[in-house]
């Protein structure tokens, strides 16, 4: 069983800080201070949490913030993830890539153009995500790989060199 967990010994001007930032509008720094001040006194980890209506853990969280950083521990850290693996690593983008080449008929879907929605769901089917990607993870994958994309346009051609102005001619 590990021993109780305290906050170290406050000096007076920290005692004064905690106390300020009791009354905070900031409820974060506001529910640290008292946790704080009420380990000063000598309360444990349990009656602190009960008293505040928090969790345990946000309570030994406040102490060992404050005794590694002091009061820079009522200032909130970022909630963003420390890392961030990208959804898809260089080796999967790159089959994307090579599958974005190919029709989505080649696959079995019943249209000729690509969507992020589509491209999402055969490289899932594909076995390139375990679980199915959402449009913008297939975005920056592609923007990754250096391609910006752009929603497919539908395009009439024909070989016929007077094709432009006879389109242009209204009927009537």
């Amino acid at each position: 069983m590990h021993p109780p967990l305290f906050v170290r010994a406050l000096s007076k001007e920290e005692r004064r800080q905690l106390e300020t930032a009791r009354r905070s509008r900031e409820a974060f720094t506001a529910q640290r201070s008292r946790i704080l001040l009420a380990s000063a006194k000598g309360q444990r980890v349990s009656g602190i949490a009960e008293r505040l209506g928090c969790a345990k853990q946000s309570v030994r969280n406040a102490l060992h913030a404050f005794n590694a950083q002091g009061i820079k521990a009522l200032e909130r850290d970022s909630n963003r993830p420390k890392t961030v693996k990208p959804a898809l690593d260089e080796k999967k983008r790159e089959r994307l890539s090579v599958l974005l080449k190919e029709s989505p008929r080649a696959f079995g879907k019943e249209r000729s153009t690509w969507t992020l929605e589509l491209a999402a769901q055969v490289a899932h089917e594909q076995g390139l995500t375990q679980s199915r990607l959402n449009r913008e993870s297939v975005r920056v994958a592609l923007k990754r790989l250096g391609l910006n994309w752009s929603r497919a346009k539908a395009w009439i051609h024909s070989p016929d060199k007077a094709y432009r102005r006879k389109k242009s001619v209204s009927i009537g």
